[in-house]
């Protein structure tokens, strides 16, 4: 059969429909993450921890810093890797540019393309909290860092961001009426301005668990676990909620329009359950946590946004991989792990660890492949366009 040369100029004005880079980095594929603490003495090495989350089918994963070890274990993998700078450098970045420039040289640059870096995490929590020189020294960094990766052309390939916790807003309940709090605003605003101009998210670190422990006696705990319960309902969006992590993003997303930042997205960074706890830590079981990260996952896979957002595909972290017997605070803190030190499950919510996991040699199925964009995908794009032409008699 001849082909015209027609034909592959339409052919290819077409694939571009599919091929057209986008402008902003995105450090997250698909809807699901885990966040690999390892503030513990027990856990699996960094190459058994590769195995474990490959069975698992687990791609996004955030660490706390850039521990060269993990970074290694990472390479050639497949696996998307968000780094984070940890809280004690904030303050000589902010200051230091060139300090900013040889820390990435040296934790990100060194290691890519074959360790999958996708982003840099400045900081962990640091607005809201109690720590003003802190406060004061996010910008900065956050600028200082992302100048560098400019510098070495990463900045199209790693993306800046920050996680908050919910101590940075006021009024969250019901949702529509959050906003920003005063000690808080006065670093946000500035901060959103820059990661607007850069295109990242607004990060958040969301426990349902944590709400429902101030206050168990007013929050239904169905609420909290994505249970059957009444919901809530927000008279002045009209919308109704049956399950609060949607309302605390939702919240989040309501904060960010009362500052103007109204199309920036929402990214889940932690969310979790504790599976033990201390004797005043009574929601703090397994077969809650059990039940939290169920249908966490349940909800996850619906690939749909929040009643404020619907169009904004929910996207979270999990915490958290392992149990972390180091961390100091109470019992439930050293206890948000779905899997075990061995690399066993903690519970069962779908799941394998690494005693089931020896005789599994494949990444990804292919089903996910084309939910996650790989070049298989691309492959069957591509022969979807020929076909469709030619059937055409282009």
């Amino acid at each position: 059969m001849k082909i015209s040369s027609c034909f592959w100029v339409r052919f290819f004005l077409l694939l571009s429909v599919f091929f057209t880079p986008s402008v902003a980095v995105d450090a997250f594929t698909g809807t699901y993450g885990i966040n690999y603490g390892r503030i513990a003495d027990n856990i699996p090495s960094p190459d058994k921890v590769v195995t474990l989350l490959r069975s698992a089918k687990i791609r996004n994963v955030r660490i706390y810093d850039a521990n060269h070890s993990v970074l290694n274990a990472f390479s050639g993998t497949g696996l998307e890797l968000v780094v984070g700078l940890p809280n004690g450098n904030l303050q000589d970045m902010s200051t230091n540019p060139n300090d900013a420039l040889t820390w990435v040289q040296e934790n990100v640059q060194a290691f890519l393309p074959k360790t999958k870096i996708r982003g840099i995490a400045i900081g962990n929590e640091v607005l809201g909290g109690s720590d003003q020189s802190l406060s004061e020294a996010l910008l900065g960094a956050a600028k200082n860092i992302y100048n560098a990766t400019k510098s070495l052309k990463l900045d199209d390939v790693v993306q800046i961001t920050t996680a908050h916790s919910q101590a940075v807003f006021n009024n969250s309940y019901p949702p529509s009426s959050c906003v920003f709090s005063e000690n808080a605003v006065q670093y946000m605003n500035p901060l959103l301005d820059f990661f607007s101009e850069i295109g990242s998210p607004f990060c958040l670190n969301a426990y349902p668990f944590l709400a429902y422990m101030s206050d168990p006696t007013e929050i239904d705990i169905n609420y909290a676990l994505f249970q059957a319960n009444q919901g809530i309902y927000d008279n002045k969006t009209d919308l109704h909620y049956d399950n609060m992590l949607d309302a605390q993003i939702d919240a989040a997303y309501a904060a960010l329009e009362d500052a103007g930042f109204k199309k920036m997205e929402v990214i889940v960074t932690e969310t979790g359950w504790a599976s033990h706890g201390d004797s005043n830590e009574e929601a703090a079981t397994v077969s809650n946590a059990r039940t939290y990260n169920y249908n966490l996952r349940k909800r996850l896979a619906l690939r749909k946004g929040t009643p404020m957002r619907p169009k904004n595909m929910l996207r979270a972290y999990v915490f958290a991989l392992f149990n972390e017997d180091l961390k100091p605070g109470p019992a439930s803190e050293r206890n948000f792990g779905l899997f075990l030190p061995n690399g066993s499950v903690a519970y069962n919510i779908g799941f394998s660890g690494l005693k089931s996991s020896s005789a599994t040699s494949s990444f990804l199925s292919l089903k996910d492949i084309q939910h996650q964009g790989s070049p298989n995908s691309y492959f069957l794009v591509l022969t979807a366009c020929a076909i469709v032409l030619l059937s055409l008699n282009y």
